[in-house]
């Protein structure tokens, strides 16, 4: 074939996409199940994270053995109806006996997708701990969501307020006010990734409010129960200590 003509040069092209996109293809499909392992080692170590576990992940021999046994042990995957959308709940059973429930959440960011996990304790009201992360926030500034330090500022805030109110929790450019139990820090020069944050708590945690709200009233007839057939049981003891004497 004369290598002057332009139909080599066509052929030449169309050989070289074609053997390409079969090598991109071929290594697409064969980093495929690990990339899509990296990700769900990533999102357990997320959901451990806020609820204050596997924190010895890093110096781990094999992080992701590590990771799936931690996440086997306390976590459990479970789902809830609400006005027919399926949601999807994590609960944590911790050494003592504590239990925690952990919602994910997403929003939008500045420049992408927000997203994070946010455990509540048993009282379905105050946050044990939250864990956040981003697709291409600015570093320095709405990539700060991704930190410890700005994370750890919601353990021990309450989503209600003192009159029973779902306020979740707001995040406040120029700081907190001190003391306050609804209220962080927002992030220096990432008004609108902070923004964001506020955004998806308060409508994420939304979606949970009237299961919480079931589980609550619930465990509280079950001690109601209790309580009165502790009472009765006493009343029975003592009838019967009178009778015998």
């Amino acid at each position: 074939m004369d290598t002057n003509k332009n139909s080599y040069t066509i052929i030449y092209a169309v050989i070289m996409v074609i053997v390409v996109a079969v090598v991109l293809a071929l290594a697409a499909s064969l980093l495929k199940e690990r990339q899509q392992r990296n990700v769900e080692i990533e999102r357990k170590q997320m959901i451990l994270k806020s609820v204050k576990l596997a924190s010895e992940a890093s110096a781990a021999a094999d992080k992701d053995s590590y990771i799936e046994q931690e996440y086997a042990k306390y976590i459990t995957d479970s789902s809830i109806v609400r006005d027919g959308a399926e949601l999807t709940l994590y609960i944590c059973n911790g050494d003592n006996g504590e239990k925690f429930y952990v919602i994910p959440v997403l929003g939008a960011g500045l420049w992408g997708p927000v997203w994070g996990y946010v455990s509540l304790k048993d009282d379905y009201n105050t946050i044990y701990g939250a864990v956040f992360d981003h697709k291409s926030e600015t570093p320095g500034l709405g990539a700060e969501i991704s930190t410890d330090a700005f994370a750890s500022q919601f353990g021990g805030k309450s989503i209600f307020d003192s009159n029973g109110n779902y306020v979740s929790v707001k995040v406040v450019k120029g700081g907190a006010k001190a003391g306050s139990q609804h209220e962080v820090d927002a992030i220096s020069g990432g008004t609108i990734t902070s923004q964001a944050v506020e955004e998806m708590l308060f409508k994420n945690i939304n979606e949970y409010l009237d299961f919480f709200s079931s589980q609550a009233k619930t465990r509280a007839e079950a001690i109601k129960a209790m309580s009165e057939a502790q009472a009765a049981a006493d009343s029975l003891s003592v009838t019967n200590q009178m009778e015998n004497n």
